[in-house]
């Protein structure tokens, strides 16, 4: 579904990204893990366009994308939810989760029952939906950004950090939630810090350090592997 060939990326004169090659197929959950800076976030935001300098293949659907601006590849079926969730300030959660809906290709048409759809999930967003959602807690925010994100039918969906900040109990919820949206049929591409917790979720990962791939293994291999998490994974 996804491939990724090469890839460099550049932030002003600092190369990040130095040949990060990659693969995710339909139905899996595949995980980045690494030492903070090692280009995890900068992966996903080259798949998604956000980064300015860059240079390889990202092929989508068969599709190669790499020069294609962000709105275009989020109308492909890809979805984005950055570790810093962006909620907007002084609008509601359903507003907010109608932002989701703008660079849809079906635009806002069948709105509610899409944001039906979308809170299935998160019976929290449900409750709260007239709330500023700025007012909501750290966990309560994620989960909006994620709703936000799903609320279009991706077809595949990255996930940066969305543990950072939650309180555990939210967390184990989160993530069992993934599970239900990969055996649902969303395929997701995850960064996450707490290795253990990605790795437990996840079929596949790669181990990226200093901008390139230096392990691929299924992730109950890499789970077993304590000598790899400490040389690669310690923040």
């Amino acid at each position: 579904m996804l491939r990724i060939e090469d890839l460099h990326a550049w932030y002003g004169p600092s190369h990040v990204l130095q040949g990060v090659s990659l693969e995710v197929n339909r139905g899996e959950i595949v995980c980045l893990i690494g030492r903070n800076g090692a280009g995890k976030t900068t992966t996903l935001k080259s798949v998604m366009g956000l980064i300015e300098k860059r240079r390889g293949r990202v092929v989508f659907e068969g599709q190669e994308i790499l020069h294609r601006p962000a709105h275009a590849r989020f109308a492909l079926g890809l979805a984005y939810v950055p570790e810093e969730r962006r909620i907007v300030p002084g609008l509601s959660v359903r507003d907010n989760l109608r932002l989701g809906l703008v660079a849809s290709p079906e635009g806002r048409r069948h709105e509610a029952e899409r944001i039906e759809r979308a809170t299935a999930a998160f019976p929290r967003l449900k409750e709260r939906l007239d709330q500023v959602a700025v007012t909501l807690s750290g966990g309560e925010q994620q989960m909006l950004a994620i709703a936000r994100a799903m609320i279009s039918g991706p077809k595949l969906v990255m996930l940066d950090e969305p543990s950072e900040g939650i309180m555990p109990v939210l967390v184990d919820e989160m993530f069992e939630m993934f599970r239900r949206m990969r055996d649902e049929g969303t395929t997701i591409l995850l960064v996450e810090q707490n290795v253990e917790l990605a790795l437990g979720l996840a079929d596949r990962a790669y181990v990226l350090d200093q901008g390139v791939v230096v392990h691929h293994a299924p992730a109950a291999e890499l789970l077993a592997d304590e000598a790899i998490q400490e040389r690669y994974c310690s923040v």
